[in-house]
């Protein structure tokens, strides 16, 4: 059992992130960017599994507001030592985005590292060092307060959704032809549901993101050479903070009501042919499950 005091000192280094990515942020408020800029990795931390190895877990701020970048694995995304392909995303949405994979690492790494490069289309080359520095623990409060549901109450008993697919995980369709994604997902009910509160200038900015709470549901692009139409549209899973953009950190915005038996239906159509992965995400505003599916689409 890891101490307590782990747990805290997670916590105020999460703190310390939010401080420093508040401040690049307003300082970068007067210059932002809809296009051209580049995507930056960034090593979230780490978590420890029950038979002693660890996670390293990945995530990854593009610069940009609207462009959506592809970076096919290779010299120009690729993971050291033992890739180029540990699992990482190739197409990038814009903004932050937290907690996207995750690379397994032996019980005795040590003070070994992994380091994930990233060179943008705009010649840019980012890098983010995965370690096991204590500093960079984390757990389910360290990630609930980084998704902008805070850590109070009885929320330390919060559990991630449980969400299952319908359907194989691998499949091969045609470029334009309607593809039919069935999600089930079910939630504790922890956090209960909050809307995104609006935008008050006489209060202070939190340290760490807010974003409205319960339970929803969304397929995105992680892999692949363009974007892929979703009907409905989908929520976005990237931190737009913009009102009226149909995102949780959006003010104003409110988790809608669930559909029927738990049982999220969507079409996806694919414009151009390539190997895709959509990923499905099933968010109670705090902690998340997501399942994959890959798709060769043949022209």
């Amino acid at each position: 059992m890891r101490a307590a005091g782990i747990v805290v000192v997670a916590a105020a280094v999460a703190v310390v992130l939010g401080v420093q990515e508040l401040t690049a942020q307003r300082s970068a408020g007067r210059r932002s960017y809809a296009t051209g800029q580049e995507v930056v990795p960034a090593y979230e931390g780490w978590e420890q599994n029950d038979d002693g190895s660890f996670n390293l877990v990945f995530g990854t701020m593009n610069r940009n507001w609207e462009e959506e970048l592809h970076i096919p694995i290779g010299p120009h995304n690729s993971i050291e030592p033992g890739g180029p392909d540990q699992g990482q995303p190739t197409y990038f949405l814009p903004r932050r985005n937290r907690f996207l994979f995750r690379i397994r690492v032996p019980a005795d790494f040590g003070e070994n590292e992994v380091v994930w490069t990233l060179t943008s289309p705009n010649g840019e080359t980012k890098h983010a060092y995965g370690t096991l520095k204590p500093d960079y623990y984390m757990d389910n409060n360290v990630r609930m307060a980084n998704n902008g549901a805070g850590v109070r109450g009885d929320l330390y008993k919060n559990t991630p959704p449980a969400l299952t697919l319908d359907g194989p995980l691998r499949r091969t369709v045609k470029v334009n032809e309607a593809v039919v994604l069935t999600a089930v997902a079910q939630d504790d009910g922890l956090p209960e549901a909050r809307p995104m509160r609006p935008t008050d200038p006489a209060r202070p900015r939190s340290l760490t993101p807010q974003a409205a709470t319960g339970l929803r549901l969304s397929w995105f692009v992680y892999r692949g050479k363009t974007d892929v139409v979703f009907d409905p549209a989908q929520i976005k899973v990237w931190e737009d903070t913009r009102a009226n953009s149909n995102s949780p950190w959006g003010a104003g915005w409110e988790t809608p009501p669930q559909p029927m038996d738990n049982k999220w239906v969507v079409q996806a159509k694919f414009a151009e042919p390539g190997t895709y992965v959509l990923r499905c995400i099933a968010h109670d505003g705090g902690l998340a499950s997501y399942e994959d599916v890959t798709f060769e689409v043949t022209g």
